[in-house]
């Protein structure tokens, strides 16, 4: 399956960006065994690209594991490296064009309509709409997606699970969540709380 088609049928990617690389990877296994299949690891969190060779040794080849905070080929390279098999970028530039080299699906950051363009121009394979709440939440959305129907968005940012409704039922092809999911589980938190919101954010999605 590849990247957009797992996008159209998960229809939710879990952001994991945490201070604890030990909590990072049990967040991950967890989010995984309550059914979540898509998590994206921020490099922006503690040695994030050792949570990803642990997590892609424990998980096997075929999970969808992606390296998130992309900025530099360098952070392509890396994330690459350690074994990610999509890339999420907050926006445009060196990541996303070293990333399609490396022939990896990438999420990449948009916010306006030229955005959109550029980002397809570039190899892009999904658009990452970031931050969605800040530009207008399900509404910008629904703007944005008259001149653009077919291309697959992505919102995240500030996207609970009521806002994740509104974005799937406005045609978005997925959602991505971090803090309102994720809480402080990557941080050393608790998972029983973690799965509980899992089982919410798959009721939604599902």
């Amino acid at each position: 399956m590849d990247f957009t088609a797992a996008l159209r049928r998960e229809r939710l990617v879990a952001i994991v960006r945490g201070k604890d690389p030990d909590a990072s990877l049990r967040t991950v296994l967890a989010l995984v065994e309550e059914g979540i299949a898509l998590v994206e690891i921020s490099l922006s969190g503690a040695e994030a690209a050792g949570v990803i060779r642990r997590a892609r040794a424990e998980l096997g080849p075929d999970a969808w594991l992606g390296a998130g905070t992309v900025l530099t080929a360098q952070d392509a390279e890396a994330a690459a490296d350690a074994g990610a098999n999509f890339i999420v970028t907050p926006g445009l530039g060196a990541g996303v064009d070293a990333s399609v080299r490396r022939g990896l699906p990438v999420l990449a950051g948009v916010a306006t309509p030229t955005e959109v363009i550029a980002a397809r121009a570039a190899g892009a394979t999904a658009l990452k709409l970031f931050p969605a709440a800040n530009f207008g939440g399900p509404a910008y959305l629904k703007a944005l997606r008259a001149p653009f129907p077919d291309l697959p968005f992505v919102p995240v940012g500030g996207v609970d699970a009521a806002a994740a409704g509104e974005y799937l039922a406005l045609g978005a092809t997925a959602v991505g969540v971090g803090s309102p999911l994720v809480g402080d589980a990557a941080d050393g938190g608790g998972l029983t709380a973690l799965r509980q919101r899992a089982a919410e954010f798959r009721a939604v999605t599902s």
